[in-house]
């Protein structure tokens, strides 16, 4: 089924998507992906997931979409391609004694046959692939017509699309026609990569609460994939200066004051219908 234009076939996915399992595998976004639980909730409640339904989390992280979803016993299946945070996703269901299928897969090249899930689910995980048309047109082909596609997807003037092109800033461009994941955080993005379906995009606010905004640098620079990778690849001066710009975006979105830290990270929770 073609269901989105591929896009240029002369960037070199299979060497982009080695750098981003790098990246992904570095730090421990498990210790900070619990931190967004809520988000899987509330995905799962606009996807309206139903008991006995067939789900796929797709790119699911340390499994927070997978464990909202096997909550309203749901038959759900947890991806990703990171094998460790598979794992973290493998403990957690099992200390909630939740009955969840974990499998290594490319969320390019899902390993599922057509129109086998009612719906498939991705928080702020399928927006980072490099391939986006080929990633969309993987999620449109396994989920049946009628079913659900629900996403959760940082915005691009957010404040995590703003921490995003601040790392970007201090490295490298990338290569000349890889779209950015934050398009993925626009309707027009989302039109353009599921072409002909019903879209129902909400913007939402996730809520990061840390002691400080030192420590919310200390956290994602340990453990935050992009940010620790982009940390370790920088001089200590340019270092400085990172750490700076992210101390000001904070300081700018903080609305705790002095005495503690709560930013709003704006998202689009969005829910593709797709069509017969």
């Amino acid at each position: 089924m073609s269901t989105a234009t591929l896009e240029s076939p002369a960037l070199d996915y299979a060497a982009l998507k080695q750098r981003q399992h790098a990246v992904w595998s570095s730090g421990d976004y498990a210790i900070l992906g619990t931190t967004l639980q809520i988000m899987g909730e509330n995905l799962c409640e606009a996807a309206d997931v139903r008991a006995g339904s067939q789900v796929l989390d797709v790119a699911a992280g340390n499994g927070n979409a997978t464990l909202a979803a096997a909550r309203r016993f749901a038959h759900v299946t947890s991806t990703d391609y990171v094998d460790a945070l598979l794992e973290r996703g493998r403990e957690r269901a099992a200390a909630e004694r939740l009955q969840v299928a974990f499998r290594h897969a490319d969320a390019e090249a899902l390993p599922f046959a057509d129109a086998h899930f009612d719906v498939a689910l991705s928080t702020v995980g399928v927006m980072f692939t490099p391939n986006q048309a080929q990633a969309a047109a993987e999620l449109l082909r396994v989920v049946r017509p009628g079913g659900r596609i629900g996403l959760a997807c940082w915005t691009p003037d957010g404040f995590i699309g703003q921490v995003l092109k601040a790392v970007g800033r201090h490295l490298p461009a990338p290569p000349a026609g890889l779209n950015s994941p934050l398009r993925w955080g626009t309707e027009a993005g989302l039109r353009e990569l599921f072409p002909g379906q019903r879209i129902q995009a909400t913007p939402r606010e996730f809520m990061f609460r840390y002691e400080s905004a030192q420590h919310w640098v200390d956290v994602f620079r340990a453990f935050y994939g992009p940010v620790h990778r982009a940390f370790a690849a920088l001089a200590p001066d340019e270092q400085k200066g990172l750490e700076g710009e992210m101390l000001e975006l904070l300081a700018r979105f903080n609305r705790a004051g002095a005495d503690s830290l709560v930013v709003p990270g704006a998202y689009l929770e969005v829910v593709i219908t797709r069509a017969a």
